[in-house]
């Protein structure tokens, strides 16, 4: 088999992955509900985009782990590399199926906020929701500087105090995401 019909396959297979996980995640997520009284809607039936967090496999489950576990509520992203990809910025309510490392679906996300600021205006509050390393804005910059001017250099610009970052929320939907504890609540043993 030729390298481009293995790329072919597994590109097939990833989409049918989706669009499996989908079905299944939008009933459990009860994105179904008007179905019953409308009937099925077009963009019911089309799974929204799917995308990992980082190309690299153990970063993408890394983070990903972060988003299952409650701790990662926000994601960012140079906004020229929007346009340069002719992708509209996010928005809320965009739906969105997030893969491990394998290309695995395995979350869905709905996008609650979108601002656009420039890269030195992030502040503490977004980089805590990041969830990464030590949630801190100093750690956010030194971590986002290096995977934004390598993703901004591949489109032929470069990374400055002014550059506009798409600093976006979002909720986990599917699966269902871990109950918070009160400081009441004993801890089950």
């Amino acid at each position: 088999m030729s390298e481009d019909a293995a790329d072919l396959d597994a590109e097939a297979a990833r989409d049918a992955a989706v669009e499996a996980y989908w079905a299944t995640a939008r009933k459990r997520a009860g994105l179904d509900r008007l179905d019953v009284v409308v009937g099925q809607q077009p963009l019911g039936a089309v799974p929204p985009p799917a995308w990992s967090f980082d190309t690299d496999p153990g970063t993408a489950d890394a983070l990903l782990g972060l988003v299952l576990a409650g701790q990662k509520t926000a994601t960012s992203s140079p906004a020229q590399l929007y346009e340069w990809e002719g992708v509209p910025l996010p928005a809320p309510g965009d739906l969105s199926i997030v893969l491990d490392g394998a290309g695995r679906p395995r979350a869905l996300v709905v996008t609650t906020d979108v601002d656009v600021v420039a890269f030195g205006d992030v502040d503490a509050g977004h980089a805590a929701a990041e969830g990464e390393g030590d949630r801190s804005v100093a750690r956010w910059r030194r971590d986002h500087e290096a995977v934004f001017t390598a993703e901004l250099g591949a489109a032929g610009l470069r990374l400055t105090a002014d550059t506009p970052v798409v600093l976006e929320r979002f909720r986990l939907l599917d699966p269902k995401p871990p109950k918070r504890r009160s400081a009441y609540e004993p801890a089950i043993k």
